[in-house]
């Protein structure tokens, strides 16, 4: 049984960082693209960060240059290195595993979906 679990999520001012992980069983991980989206009340989930099986990366213009994407495939697991945070970047965190080309920006090519973390930014 695949399980992808999201943590690292909490409140932080704007302007400040956090770090979320993702832990990846019951696949070969290393054969995974993984990724990150984030979905805010109201809105629909948006892509966020891409990470090839060979770590090639892929961000969105939003968080370029504020976020980093990176993968430990000897623990399974995806990381999502937040800084420069700011209230708009206030949602549900999910990681995704793709099985096929990778780097991703829609959500029809990942096999399977974490519960997701909640980020708070305030102002």
């Amino acid at each position: 049984q695949v399980q992808l679990v999201e943590s690292g999520g909490g409140l932080v001012q704007a302007g400040g960082s956090l770090r979320l992980s993702c832990a990846a069983s019951g696949l070969t991980f290393s054969r995974y693209h993984m990724g990150w989206f984030r979905q805010a009340p109201g809105k629909e989930r948006e892509f966020v960060a891409a990470i090839s099986r060979s770590s090639s990366t892929k961000y969105a213009d939003s968080v370029k240059g504020r976020f980093a994407i990176s993968r430990d495939n000897a623990k399974g697991t995806v990381y999502l290195q937040m800084n420069t945070l700011k209230p708009e970047d206030t949602a549900v965190y999910y990681c995704a595993a793709d099985s096929g080309y990778g780097l991703e920006s829609r959500t029809s090519p990942y096999d399977y979906w974490g519960l997701g973390t909640q980020v708070t930014v305030s102002s």
